[in-house]
C-alpha cells in the first residue's frame, strides 16, 4: 500500500483518500514521512555543493604530469585530438595547438601523499580528510549546458536539480529554514542562473532558496514599518484561511507550496538575521576562514554553509565564478584560488572540529576540466581551452575513505586510464551516502518515471569507507 502511495502525487493523495480542509497539514505531514523513508542506512545527512563557475583546470591544481612539463611547446599529435569536440580550438590560431605544460609546482602532502598545486597550500594541509576523483568526463563543452548537466543530470533546462531531488526524496532537518539553499560570489551569477536550482518538474517547494549574506537573507524578509508581527500574523492566518479553502477546493499541490512558503517566510523573521549573524563567531573561527561580516564572498558563505547544515539544511550550494581561463592562466588563476583556498580547507576542518563531517559530504569542483594543449587568444598570454574528457574533484565527509585518490588519467592528463567516471556516478554516489538508492527516486512526468541520474549512473564503490 505504502508503495502505491508513493508513486502519487499529493494531489492524487488527497483526492483518493477524501481528505477535508481540516485534515490537509496531517495528511503533508503524514506524506512527508513516508516520502523520508531511506532505502537503507544513511552514512551522511547534509551536502555541501561547492560549484566553481568556469570550471578549474585539474592540470594547474591536481594532477600533476611531468610528461606534460616534458612536452611543453610541442605540437599535439594528431592521434590525440582525431575525433575529439573542443569548443575554441581553432578559433584564435590556424596553427595546430601546442602542448602546455603547467608552471606550477605540484608537491605530495601528508600520510596519504596526495598531489597538490602551489596555488592550494591550505587544501594541502587537509589531504588526508579528502577523497580526490580523477578522470571525470562530462557530455557538454559549453559552460551553460555543462553547468545544467553537473546539477541536474541532463543538459536540457527543466529537469530537477539535485538539491531538489534529495529535498524531495528524504525533506530537511531543518523547520526555521528552507531544505536547500543557493550561496552566490565572485563576481557574475553562474550561466544558467535559476535553472541550475530549479524544482524542475517537482513541486516548487523543493526548489533551491538564493540567499544573500549581506542585510536579510532575503529581500523584503522584514516587516516594513509600521507593520508589527501582530498586524502580519493576523494578515497571514487570513491569507492561509482562503488558501486552504482553495487547496480543500482543487487538490493544487502548487497552493500547497504557497501556504507553506508563507509559513517558512514567517519562521525565519527569527531565524534568518541570526543566521547570517556572525557576532556569536569567535575571532579565530572568522580568521580561519578569512571572512569579514558584510561581505559577499566564498569566504563568508562558506562560514554560512556551515552554520545552515548546523541548523540542519539539507543542501547547501555554493556557487563561485571566476574560473574561465581561457586568456590567461596565470594571475587570473592566482587571483581565484586565493579566494577559496583558504575557506575551502577551514569549511571541512571547521566541521571536523565540530563533529559535523562526519555526517556531512563536502563536494568541490566545476562543470568540466581543461585541455593539455595551450590556447593564445592574445599575443604573450596563453590559457587552456574547455576539456569533458577527463577531469578532477574532490570530496570531503562521511563514508569516505579519507586521503584517498581514485582514478587517473594518461600522462597528459587528456584521457582516462581505466576506471572512467561520469557525473551520473557522483550522483549515484552522493545518493547512495543519503541512504538513497539513485534507481528507486524516481517521479512520473509526462508518461515516464525520470530521476537525477537519468538511465545511468553507478556507485563508486571504491571510494567508499
Amino acid at each position: 500500500m505504502q508503495d502505491q502511495l508513493l508513486k502519487k502525487t499529493r494531489r492524487q493523495l488527497f483526492r483518493d483518500c477524501g481528505v477535508g480542509v481540516g485534515k490537509v497539514a496531517l495528511a503533508s505531514l503524514i506524506q512527508e514521512t513516508m516520502l523520508a523513508k531511506r532505502h537503507h542506512a544513511a552514512k551522511i545527512e547534509n551536502v555541501i555543493f561547492c560549484q566553481m563557475c568556469g570550471a578549474p583546470s585539474h592540470l594547474e591544481l591536481f594532477e600533476y604530469k611531468p610528461e606534460l612539463v616534458k612536452w611543453d611547446g610541442k605540437t599535439a599529435p594528431d592521434s590525440l585530438l582525431a575525433g575529439k569536440r573542443f569548443a575554441f580550438m581553432d578559433t584564435f590560431s590556424k596553427e595546430k595547438p601546442k602542448l602546455l605544460g603547467t608552471r606550477r609546482k605540484f608537491t605530495q602532502n601528508g600520510k596519504s601523499g596526495m598531489w597538490m598545486s602551489e596555488l592550494f597550500p591550505n587544501v594541502a594541509g587537509i589531504v588526508d580528510d579528502l577523497t580526490m576523483v580523477h578522470s571525470i568526463s562530462t557530455e557538454n563543452f559549453n559552460h551553460g549546458p555543462a553547468k545544467l548537466f553537473c546539477n541536474t543530470g541532463s543538459v536540457r533546462p527543466g529537469r530537477p536539480s539535485m538539491g531538489a531531488w534529495i529535498t524531495y526524496g528524504i525533506g530537511s532537518d531543518s523547520k526555521d529554514l528552507p531544505g536547500f539553499v543557493v550561496l552566490q560570489s565572485g563576481g557574475r551569477g553562474p550561466r544558467g542562473g535559476a535553472l541550475l536550482w530549479s524544482s524542475g518538474f517537482l513541486p516548487t517547494a523543493y526548489q533551491g532558496i538564493p540567499f544573500r549574506n549581506v542585510g536579510d537573507p532575503i529581500l523584503d524578509l522584514s516587516n516594513p514599518k509600521p507593520v508589527s508581527a501582530d498586524d502580519q500574523r493576523q494578515t497571514l492566518d487570513a491569507i492561509q484561511d482562503l488558501n486552504r479553502m482553495r487547496l480543500g477546493a482543487t487538490g493544487d499541490e502548487e497552493i500547497e507550496t504557497r501556504i507553506s512558503s508563507y509559513e517558512m517566510a514567517y519562521r525565519m523573521q527569527t531565524s534568518g538575521p541570526e543566521l547570517i549573524d556572525f557576532a556569536k563567531e569567535s575571532a579565530a573561527t572568522l580568521e580561519m576562514y578569512g571572512a569579514k561580516p558584510g561581505e559577499g564572498s566564498y569566504a563568508n558563505n562558506c562560514l554560512l554553509a556551515r552554520r545552515l547544515v548546523e541548523r540542519g539544511v539539507r543542501f547547501v550550494q555554493l556557487y563561485h565564478a571566476d574560473w574561465d581561463h581561457h586568456d590567461d592562466i596565470t594571475k587570473p588563476l592566482d587571483k581565484v584560488c586565493a579566494e577559496v583556498d583558504k575557506a575551502t580547507a577551514a569549511l571541512i576542518t571547521d566541521l571536523k572540529q565540530r563533529g559535523l563531517l562526519e555526517k556531512t559530504l563536502v563536494v568541490w569542483g566545476g562543470e568540466f576540466g581543461r585541455t593539455p594543449m595551450g590556447e593564445v587568444r592574445e599575443k604573450g598570454k596563453i590559457g587552456r581551452n574547455h576539456h569533458i574528457d577527463s577531469y578532477s574533484m574532490f570530496m570531503a565527509g562521511g563514508g569516505l575513505k579519507h586521503g584517498y585518490t581514485y582514478g587517473a588519467s594518461d600522462e597528459l592528463g587528456f584521457s582516462p586510464v581505466g576506471d572512467k567516471i561520469e557525473v551520473h556516478d557522483l550522483h549515484a554516489t552522493m545518493l547512495h551516502l543519503l541512504g538513497i538508492d539513485h534507481l528507486k527516486l524516481t517521479y512520473r512526468f509526462q508518461g515516464r518515471d525520470f530521476r537525477l541520474t537519468d538511465i545511468k549512473g553507478k556507485v563508486l564503490d571504491k571510494i567508499l569507507a
